[in-house]
């Protein structure tokens, strides 16, 4: 079976991949970014392994063979389902093997903001680490006694909820689905008011797209942080930096944009209240074993005709 892994691989999974020829499953590993290998592999591929480089038209047209994408991950809105489910091509995610390692990150992000860790870092290397400007003291803070409310109340969230109630903070939740029986819920539009730090835990779909517009970032709390590890969409990103740019917002942590690889002149890199990673909340060495357990029994079962593990289409 003939397999891409369409991201980077470093020496350590690199091998792990190379192992899985003991197995009948020949991995190569083609960086995102490296469009013409890609498409040379193409044709042969019965598989793809699919992070975040979109499965398109182009794509399935370059691939006859191709009888599976796995996400490596759970959202699927880089995948086109209806195209690839007319030519008979399954599309399997993988919920919870990221789940811990986004958590964290969201943690980080907080943490990272409320500290600015970031600049504080950048001051030091600068050798102005001990003469800064005290106005910033202004929004040095901790998670403790703060209200976080969390968008959406999946894999995620519930990880990092009890986290931050053991740091000290108040976690508030909004989901579709309101709960008979915990007063954390809150309808989207309370929790943005409530919240010191608002964190973003939802698929980007039509009903959830620039979910945070203008006008729902008016209604914050002025001093407010974003944070947002799901996907780049939920967030009108000229809004965003409108509220950060005037002090609406004191901060926000960002792992994902509207389009990725963000714009090298992109307005949010000049903001100094602004924490920045590119879209990596999900990759760690754990994630990628976990995945890559999923991964493997998903092309044992595609050999046996067995039923596939978290089938989208």
């Amino acid at each position: 079976m003939q397999v891409i892994w369409n991201y980077d691989a470093a020496p350590r999974f690199h091998a792990s991949l190379k192992a899985l020829a003991a197995e009948g499953i020949d991995v190569t590993a083609c960086p995102e970014s490296d469009d013409a290998r890609l498409f040379e592999l193409l044709p042969d591929t019965d598989v793809l392994w699919h992070c975040l480089r979109p499965v398109d038209v182009t794509l399935l047209d370059a691939a006859p063979r191709l009888r599976l994408v796995q996400k490596i991950g759970v959202g699927v809105n880089t995948i086109d389902l209806a195209l690839a489910e007319s030519r008979g091509i399954a599309v399997c995610n993988m919920p919870g093997t990221n789940s811990r390692a986004v958590a964290e990150h969201a943690l980080g992000l907080m943490l990272s903001v409320l500290r600015q860790m970031h600049r504080f870092d950048g001051d030091v290397r600068a050798g102005s680490g001990w003469n800064w400007d005290p106005r910033r003291q202004n929004d040095l803070g901790e998670i403790s006694g703060r209200t976080v409310g969390l968008v959406g109340f999946g894999g995620v969230p519930r990880l990092l909820a009890p986290t931050l109630e053991a740091m000290g903070a108040q976690v508030i939740y909004t989901n579709r689905h309101p709960p008979a029986d915990d007063d954390r819920f809150r309808p989207l539009d309370q929790l943005l008011a409530a919240s010191d730090i608002v964190s973003l835990h939802v698929p980007l779909t039509a009903e959830t797209e620039k979910l945070v517009n203008a006008e729902r970032l008016s209604t914050m709390k002025r001093g407010a942080i974003l944070i947002n590890t799901a996907r780049g969409g939920l967030v009108n990103e000229t809004a965003l930096i409108d509220a950060l740019a005037d002090g609406r917002l004191s901060g926000a942590g960002l792992d994902v944009f509207a389009e990725e690889p963000a714009p090298t002149d992109h307005p949010l890199f000049s903001l100094p209240n602004v924490v920045l990673s590119p879209h990596v909340a999900w990759l760690t060495q754990e994630t990628l074993q976990r995945s890559l357990a999923v991964a493997v029994e998903n092309c044992r079962r595609l050999e046996a005709g067995e039923p596939l593990l978290h089938r989208v289409i």
